[in-house]
């Protein structure tokens, strides 16, 4: 089924209002249906486990229902407003999410790591009016709360959902001993067990959400320029689900895989795989608050027979660096899936020589909500993204719009129900990256073999991915010329071992600054940017190249160091 909406400049663009009836066979008709069915099937079995604590799909849904009957019965929320979801990965995380869509708000998935500015934002371009925060991270909610429309904040701590004795205990060490939460002070700030405690016992009118309603404002920098909320509907994720669990049929059986989550439930990766997808099989997914912790991570998996693992390049490196890795029982893994960034061979061979599986790629976009494209199963291509996923069109053009045959490079534009319905508020940000016949321009540059698989040539020309994340040069350069010292900057990917990609930035002086310190320059991002964005190398320069109408040249930077 296509279904077409009018722009405002008179032209038709097809947005995927409605999930295809060829992907449908539940008839989903938005995402809380889909743990409706999955909590009927598999009530008594674990959807997920985080920080020792399990939570059933039985579980997953009263909760979820509680949260849903506080927002209802206790906040002037209505349907269609924001909420901000700023949490690790921790079994809160799907009970908010589940909780907020059945009480019919909009969820704005917030990255933990944000700092004040990025936030302030974030919450107000979305128009955000409530907020779930982890502890570890409320005090910079709090700088900036009286600046944003926020009017609710829930707080939560990682141990809430344990017992009681546990949970004094565990979040008492994480405060006190580990000193991993700054003091804050938010007044009308509650706590997300009072909040379920007063939604106990209290009805849920459940929201009447359409397909083509908002489900999620994913903030992403698109190919260019300040984080844009995209808008995917229910319509968009339900197809994607459908999409990616149609390549994975073959190999996810109902009701007994087991899953590793250690990439974040807010990025939309992990979001559709393990939210949507295999909690729709009935699967466990095992959520890693800190993938960053090898130590503990490979003492989390060892715990589990764990049957899949999603990751992605950076990641299957570092564990396959440690000895305690090597060491574990592999027996159970039947797949491992990556994404996110490029996956180099290397990676891909070790990872197989390790554990006995073959890592399958696939490839998408928060646009996309986000697979486009997959290996299939069995006949995975390292060095590929795989083929289109059901439903998909794609389309290689040149710089003019013209398509190009297979073999070819160029711009790879893509059509299908997961394109996003556009950024939030930004129609002119939408109609850059929008064509008139509905395909995306993903700005990457890719051909397609004469089998159908697709290999990206190229990303946009100066997006940097660093450990998975979009880290754009404009937002980093801003940060370095607000420098009181800085004349001008700019800033270049450049090859990192641990996170694929690293920031390295240019910069010029002012005059009479010539003996600025870097270390002073890098402390002084640290207030601005989310630590994955700040500049690994600092070079100082007299002059930067630029054309003829002084427009700085990155490209020029980046060829110095081939």
């Amino acid at each position: 089924m296509t279904t077409i909406s009018a722009t405002t400049d008179g032209k038709e663009r097809d947005h995927g209002r409605f999930v295809p009836e060829s992907l449908n066979p539940n008839n989903y008709q938005c995402v809380t249906q889909v743990l409706d069915r999955a909590q009927g099937k598999f009530a008594s079995l674990p959807a997920f486990t985080s920080v020792g604590r399990t939570i059933t799909y039985a579980e997953l849904n009263e909760k979820s229902d509680q949260f849903a009957a506080y927002l209802q019965h206790h906040t002037d929320l209505v349907p269609g407003d924001r909420i901000a979801i700023q949490l690790p990965n921790v079994i809160q995380y799907p009970v908010v999410l589940f909780g907020a869509m059945k009480a019919g708000m909009v969820v704005v998935n917030t990255n933990p790591l944000y700092t004040p500015k990025e936030l302030e934002h974030q919450f107000n371009d979305s128009g955000a009016k409530a907020l779930v925060v982890f502890a570890n991270m409320a005090a910079n909610v709090e700088k900036i709360l009286a600046k944003t429309g926020i009017k609710h904040v829930i707080v939560t701590e990682i141990a809430d959902f344990h017992s009681p004795v546990k949970r004094v205990l565990v979040n008492s060490i994480v405060k006190y001993v580990k000193k991993m939460v700054p003091a804050f002070n938010i007044p009308r700030a509650i706590s997300l067990n009072d909040a379920l405690a007063k939604g106990a016992g209290k009805s849920v009118v459940r929201a009447d959400n359409k397909p083509s309603d908002i489900a999620v404002l994913q903030y992403t920098g698109g190919t260019t320029g300040v984080a844009k909320g995209a808008m995917l509907t229910h319509a968009n994720l339900i197809s994607n689900m459908y999409q990616l669990g149609s390549r994975l049929t073959s190999i996810v059986d109902e009701a007994t895989e087991t899953y590793i989550a250690p990439l974040p439930l807010y990025h939309i990766y992990a979001f559709l795989i393990h939210g949507l997808t295999l909690l729709e099989r009935g699967a466990h997914s095992i959520l890693i608050p800190n993938p960053r912790d090898l130590p503990g991570f490979v003492k989390e998996l060892k715990k589990w027979q764990f049957t899949g693992f999603v990751g992605l390049n950076t990641l299957f490196v570092g564990l396959c660096n440690k000895p305690e890795f090597r060491a574990l029982d592999f027996s159970h893994l039947k797949l491992t899936c990556s994404g996110g960034m490029p996956l180099t061979h290397a990676a891909a061979d070790e990872w197989e020589r390790i554990t006995g599986c073959k890592v399958v790629e696939g490839y998408g976009l928060t646009e996309t909500s986000p697979v486009v494209s997959f290996n299939p199963i069995g006949k995975e291509r390292i060095g590929t993204i795989g083929i289109p996923v059901d439903m998909t069109e794609i389309k290689i053009q040149d710089q003019e719009g013209n398509t190009l045959p297979q073999g070819e490079s160029g711009m790879l534009c893509v059509r299908g129900p997961q394109v996003m319905k556009g950024y939030w508020q930004r129609e002119d940000a939408t109609n850059e990256v929008m064509t008139e016949d509905g395909f995306l321009i993903t700005g990457d540059i890719a051909m397609q073999h004469p089998d159908g698989y697709l290999e990206i040539v190229d990303r946009a020309k100066d997006m940097i991915i660093v450990s998975g994340f979009n880290v754009y040069p404009t937002e980093i350069e801003d940060c370095l010329s607000s420098h009181p010292s800085v004349l001008e900057s700019a800033a270049i990917g450049i090859e990192d071992d641990k996170t694929g990609e690293a920031v390295k930035a240019f910069v010029v002086l002012k005059e009479g600054a010539e003996g600025i310190n870097v270390d002073e320059v890098r402390s002084f991002c640290k207030e601005k940017l989310a630590a994955y964005k700040i500049p690994k190398v600092i070079i100082v320069r007299s002059e930067l190249p630029k054309t003829n109408v002084g427009k700085v040249l990155r490209r020029a930077l980046r060829e110095e160091r081939s």
